[in-house]
């Protein structure tokens, strides 16, 4: 496949003076010589050598360029481009580089919000490295180490949690999804590990995301390509920072194939244009203007495109030996309290089937003394399970809500814990349902109270990742009965991804 957007410089970059030359074009070599993809791409095959691309090239030349004394020119990188740009395999091949051919004792890190994304790409090094006979007799793998003995190197993986690294002298710093990060603590403190070192680099790899962190103040991501904007207008001249940044103009239509072009230095090479044109028509305009435009959105958006849902209603009858899961979202007085069921495929070929139970709201008329009967609620999940012996978990928001589960679990019903507060849960779990609507692999009741809590909900996207809630915490719009049905789906798919459907009670 052609490249179509090979044109340099990206929409900012800042100068790089070249006079004294570049290790870029031995990272180049490097790379191209030793780096292998690790899975099955557009780009090519699993194992396969990479090939840089021009701009690929031109950004290692420029980040790696040397000053007047043979020694690393920036000191702190900035890569911002659109996801599925060829990033992680080219940061891979670069933290290998300096792995191998930087400073002896050299410290090379790779680092994010999270942990798993760190290892993304230090567990691309070690596939790389094993399957390549000669990194592999230069090397010694540990679980989160890479050793060089000969020169006394490691690479090592670190999570956010900066205040343990102090005392770190790190010599290169890979820093993945810097938008991510809830405050600036890991970065300042990566930062300041390598002032004894001869010439440091740390290099921040991301995407957009919003602007604020957690406290309501810019992101360390923002607060960097604001500061490369400034260096690239010239309004500050700090020639040890760099920044290349590939985004389309604010104004532009996202749903435009120039605007996409804009943001892809590989569009239509290393990623595929039909994708483009099919998520653009299935993907909440905020969501693809930060991952596929690079750009920087505010906080709260509309989470399923509209009329979605309506598409995947079924007249399905649920078995009375088909496996079920049950969420459950409790309120005390002001919002619903809602039991959705989803059920757990038999073969590979049906879809989970999303139903309402039922849900218990607060009407126009009711006073301001209404409150949900819990008994009520607790009977309704006992008569479902006497009528339903599959019944494979009820998954609870426990808040508020710890006396039911106790009395049901005494029961012998199976109850299990899943806290809607928990960011950990709720945005791999929103995705989740997300795909799944927006692929057409779930069917549903027809609702009508369902589909008036997805109407309502709202994305938040903040430093942790993108999640449904209310459009403010005292709007009368109520999401329970969706916050239960992702509980549900949740726990139904990973049944299905598991394979595991434990039997937990005789009812």
């Amino acid at each position: 496949m052609n490249q179509i957007n090979s044109s340099w410089p990206p929409a900012w970059v800042t100068p790089t003076d070249l006079q004294f030359g570049s290790k870029g074009d031995d990272a180049v070599d490097f790379i191209n010589t030793f780096v292998t993809l690790t899975k099955d791409s557009i780009a090519g095959n699993a194992g396969e050598l990479i090939q840089l691309r021009p701009w690929q090239e031109t950004l290692l030349k420029e980040t790696l360029a040397l000053d007047e004394n043979g020694l690393f020119q920036k000191r702190t990188a900035l890569w911002g481009m659109a996801r599925k740009n060829g990033k992680s395999a080219l940061i891979t091949g670069l933290g290998l580089w300096f792995l191998i051919n930087g400073d002896e004792g050299g410290e090379v890190y790779s680092c994010a919000a999270e942990k798993e994304q760190a290892r993304i790409t230090f567990g691309d090094a070690r596939k790389i490295i094993e399957r390549e006979p000669e990194l592999a007799s230069m090397c010694n793998i540990y679980r989160d180490v890479i050793e060089v003995p000969s020169t006394g190197s490691i690479w090592r993986v670190l999570s956010a949690e900066a205040y343990s690294k102090e005392g770190l002298n790190a010599s290169a710093v890979i820093f993945d999804e810097v938008h991510a990060l809830q405050d600036r603590a890991m970065w300042d403190v990566m930062q300041l590990s390598m002032a004894s070192r001869r010439q440091p680099i740390m290099l921040a790899t991301t995407t957009c995301g919003v602007k604020s962190d957690s406290t309501g103040q810019d992101s360390t991501a923002y607060q960097l390509y604001g500061y490369g904007q400034k260096v690239s207008r010239g309004e500050i001249n700090d020639p040890s920072f760099y920044m290349a940044w590939w985004e389309a103009p604010l104004d532009a239509d996202h749903r435009e194939e120039s605007t996409w072009v804009a943001a892809n230095p590989a569009y239509g090479d290393l990623n595929s244009k039909e994708d483009f044109a099919s998520m653009v028509k299935r993907t909440p305009e905020s969501e693809f203007r930060t991952k596929r435009c690079n750009q920087w959105v505010s906080s709260q958006n509309a989470w399923l495109p509209a009329g979605v849902w309506e598409t995947l209603q079924a007249d399905i009858k649920v078995d009375e030996v088909e496996d079920i899961i049950l969420g459950v979202d409790g309120s005390f007085s002001g919002d619903t309290t809602a039991i959705v069921g989803v059920t757990i495929p038999k073969n590979q070929q049906d879809k989970p089937h999303v139903f309402l139970v039922k849900a218990w709201e607060k009407q126009p008329t009711d006073n301001t003394e209404w409150r949900v009967d819990t008994l009520e609620v607790e009977e309704t999940i006992k008569m479902f399970c006497q009528k339903y012996r599959n019944v494979k978990e009820i998954a609870f928001d426990p808040f508020r809500w710890q006396r039911s589960m106790a009395v049901l679990q005494d029961l012998g019903l199976p109850i299990v814990e899943w806290p809607s507060t928990s960011p950990r849960r709720m945005i791999p779990a929103c995705q989740k349902v997300f795909d799944s609507v927006t692929e057409a692999t779930l069917t549903h009741d027809g609702n009508p109270l369902l589909a008036r809590h997805l109407d309502n909900c709202m994305l938040k996207i903040d430093s942790m990742g993108a999640r449904i809630v209310k459009e403010s915490r005292n709007s009368n719009r109520k999401i329970d009965a969706a916050v239960a049905f992702v509980i549900a789906y949740d726990r139904a798919t990973s049944k299905l991804e598991t394979d595991i459907v434990p039997e937990f009670f005789v009812f």
